[in-house]
């Protein structure tokens, strides 16, 4: 008897899962997950997302066992097992949503498909955000965003399993090599995801406005959707449609509320926005996207730099405070990791690539299209973007005027005066003593001199964007990758104002 494979990927999740549904139309199905050890070589990968996936899995493995199947988990590379299935018991339709993903991924399904060509298996592929395969008009991808979050939700009725072997019992074991495993990250599995989306509806998003900046107040004020969207545990449609029906129930008196929700629900395109780039120039994970301001900081790579931004020995205490939390938890809003790449881009003068490589193992929400575009914008590399650059010690008067978060990440700044909280590298010696603190050991030296650096950097990066090559290659980047949301809804030039909110309205 034939079947139809659904090959699972960063889509974990049972419900608005369009290949899932169009398999379970056409007949029995046969669901696999396939652990690829390339895939969790690259320098992108860490112990936390395998986790992830494996909680998320799991999750997905008993809600298909409730119906009578189950998940086959296989381990090898994927042309392998997939000729493996295939010379056991032919298959005439391989399901699976559209990945954009790193250059690994792209290049693996680019193999997939000359394997279904060549064997003559006809793979379906669904798309998983408002993201357009083979976009040709950047004008018309609004309208094809609102077109597929306003469709029905693809609703997986009672299924029926191909199935030769009584399912074994659940075993997905961790690359050896894999590292890095947050003990406060957020756990996977799609009911997890429900929970926190109900959560976030009904109570938290009250404070979205105005609660998303600061690292105090964000882990509750975000809606803390990004993990489960990245992996696919809940879908960017079903966010979108229980959001603004929440919104359409609130009460007219509920002002702040409605006030939070319309706000998330613009970051949620700009989501796909930034996933876009990525899809319709998968290059920018590895090279400029404005190629004019190649060679800009690439040689100039201060490795000491990088290890002390790695280890949380900037000196700048919000910047250390932000790599703990987020070494901690696996997550950390965008303000902050804004900042902390401004800081890389700038005082340090760090090439964005590897930057992101590490800041890709650190984050447990990490979806490539929205995390190097985000790089290369901080950098100031796009080419089509102000300039942003992030003053940690006014990151902190700002947003821990109080020193709450410093202290909580940074033990050793429990001790230091409230006096010298956002400057205590000009702690004198006597006061020092007093605190039982000693700059350079419990507190460390800033790497540079903050303003200066900031200033040479912000000043190199102007001069290159003087020259002919770079004015001249800017219009092909705002037709490849500009936001006609943003430039069909203004009447009149923005402000600077107006344009660092357009930068910054992206946070979860």
């Amino acid at each position: 008897m034939s079947y139809e494979l659904v090959w699972f990927k960063r889509d974990l999740r049972w419900q608005d899962h369009a290949a899932l549904a169009e398999a379970g139309r056409r007949g029995p199905v046969r669901c696999i997950y396939v652990v690829e050890p390339e895939l969790w070589l690259q320098p992108d990968a860490a112990l936390q997302h395998f986790e992830f996936v494996r909680e998320s899995l799991q999750a997905l493995d008993q809600a298909l066992r409730a119906q009578g199947g189950w998940l086959e988990i296989h381990v090898g590379e994927l042309l392998e097992v997939l000729s493996r299935i295939w010379q056991d018991h032919p298959f005439e339709r391989l399901h699976s949503h559209q990945e954009t993903g790193n250059g690994w991924t792209y290049a693996r399904d680019l193999r997939v498909a000359a394997w279904c060509r060549s064997h003559g298996v006809a793979w379906q592929e669904q798309a998983q955000f408002g993201v357009v395969r083979g976009l040709k008009n950047r004008n018309l991808w609004q309208a094809a965003w609102e077109k597929h979050m306003a469709a029905p939700l693809q609703q997986v009725g009672p299924l029926r399993f191909w199935s030769r072997v009584p399912a074994p019992a659940f075993v997905m074991d961790a690359p050896a090599h894999l590292q890095h495993n947050p003990p406060l990250r957020q756990r996977g599995g799609r009911p997890l995801a429900l929970a926190t989306l109900q959560s976030f509806l009904n109570a938290r998003s009250l404070g979205y406005r105005g609660g998303i900046s600061s690292p105090l107040t964000a882990p509750d004020a975000c809606s803390r959707l990004s993990a489960y969207l990245a992996w696919g545990c809940i879908s960017m449609r079903e966010v979108v449609q229980h959001t603004r029906a929440h919104i359409a129930q609130l009460p007219p008196s509920a002002t702040r509320h409605r006030a939070g929700l319309t706000a998330f629900i613009s970051r949620l395109y700009w989501h796909c926005h930034f996933i876009q780039k990525l899809e319709s120039e998968p290059e920018i994970e590895w090279r400029n996207m404005h190629r004019g301001y190649d060679g800009l900081r690439e040689e100039d790579f201060n490795a000491a730099y990088f290890e002390a931004l790695k280890a949380a020995r900037t000196g700048w205490p919000m910047v250390d405070a932000c790599v703990v939390m987020l070494r901690e938890t696996g997550w950390l809003n965008f303000r902050m990791r804004a900042m902390l790449v401004s800081v890389a881009a700038y005082p340090l003068w760090l090439h964005w690539r590897p930057v992101g490589e590490w800041l890709a193992t650190q984050f447990l929400d990490y979806e490539p299209g929205i995390h190097w575009s985000q790089l290369q914008m901080q950098s100031g590399t796009t080419g089509i973007n102000t300039t942003r650059v992030y003053n940690p010690i006014k990151q902190a008067q700002d947003h821990d005027p109080h020193g709450v978060f410093v202290r909580r990440w940074l033990p050793a700044m429990r001790r230091v005066p409230d006096s010298w909280l956002f400057e205590p590298w000009l702690m004198p010696q006597p006061v020092q003593t007093h605190a039982g603190v000693q700059l350079g050991v419990d507190v460390a030296q800033p790497v540079v001199d903050l303003a200066q650096a900031t200033r040479e950097g912000k000043q190199q990066l102007h001069s290159r964007r003087q020259t002919p090559e770079v004015k001249a290659g800017k219009k092909s980047v705002v037709d490849k990758h500009a936001s006609r949301k943003t430039l069909s809804a203004r009447k009149t030039k923005p402000t600077t104002s107006q344009a660092a909110k357009q930068q910054l309205g992206f946070d979860f």
